[in-house]
């Protein structure tokens, strides 16, 4: 299986896309944004490990992103990949979720995340796949890619990588890379593993009604039976993010089907130019 893109897009008209839900399956229409100006300072972070040495110069920099899915039964949105600041913090494990980070985790909206790539300077550059990600063996053989590459163009503010998606059959779980280290040298690479969050925004009541609705679809295959993208006041919890705990089989999803061990996701960023 081939990789799914993401499709670059004129910045402008990337953070003008509405409707970035997974509502129907239609998130995941691939697009890239770059941030422009800011300053041009070294970042002081390490080379990754196979770098071939040298810096290649201080001003704009490619990298490629590969994001792969290496559970059996948990898929994911398209994930979002930012290269940005230091001082950037998407999500932070024991800290409480933003409105962005709720909205992705609980509805598989990206119209949030978008916002704060607009209002943030700090991030210099974010890219979203253009298809969800199912494991390998795609259970639910939708032709979806268990895997996608991304590329973001930046420049040398921007030191870290910030990695997200949704797990889709959970009520508020996310996989992701919180301000890891970007490779500085041209043609360095650095390979992460990434693990499950439980956000602390909704109850985990595993039941298909309060889950997105292609929770059962994607993994079972067939068309969405029930499900909902929007946040039931109901089920509000006011934690904190931390490690998933899991499918403990409590409503609809069976662990031997939707359950994962950790790591949850694959992440090789490259440094191309």
């Amino acid at each position: 299986m081939t990789a799914g893109d993401g499709l670059p897009m004129n910045r402008r008209t990337a953070l003008g896309l509405g409707g970035a839900t997974l509502g129907g399956l239609t998130l995941g229409s691939g697009w890239t944004a770059a941030q422009e100006g800011g300053e041009n300072g070294e970042g002081e972070n390490g080379e990754g490990e196979n770098g071939n040495g040298g810096d290649g110069g201080g001003g704009a920099r490619r990298y490629r992103v590969t994001v792969a899915n290496l559970t059996t039964g948990q898929p994911f949105t398209p994930p979002a990949a930012a290269a940005h600041r230091p001082s950037v913090e998407v999500f932070s494990v024991g800290d409480p979720a933003n409105e962005p980070t709720q909205q992705l985790a609980e509805n598989g909206n990206l119209t949030p995340l978008v916002g704060l790539i607009e209002e943030t300077d700090a991030i210099r550059a974010a890219a979203v796949g253009n298809a969800p990600l199912v494991p390998q063996a795609d259970p639910g053989e939708t032709g979806n890619p268990y895997f996608t590459t991304l590329e973001l163009d930046s420049d040398a503010s921007a030191t870290h990588l910030t990695v997200v998606a949704m797990l889709i059959a959970t009520n508020d779980g996310i996989v992701g890379l919180d301000t890891v280290p970007l490779p500085q040298a041209v043609n360095a690479s650095r390979t992460y593993y990434a693990n499950g969050y439980d956000v602390g925004t909704e109850e985990n009541t595993e039941l298909f009604e309060d889950l997105v609705p292609p929770a059962q679809s994607l993994i079972q295959g067939g068309e969405p039976d029930g499900g909902t993208t929007e946040s039931d006041p109901d089920l509000a919890e006011d934690g904190v993010i931390t490690p998933h705990p899991g499918i403990q089989g409590v409503g609809d999803l069976d662990p031997e089907v939707y359950g994962w061990d950790e790591p949850a996701a694959l992440v090789q960023v490259e440094r191309l130019e």
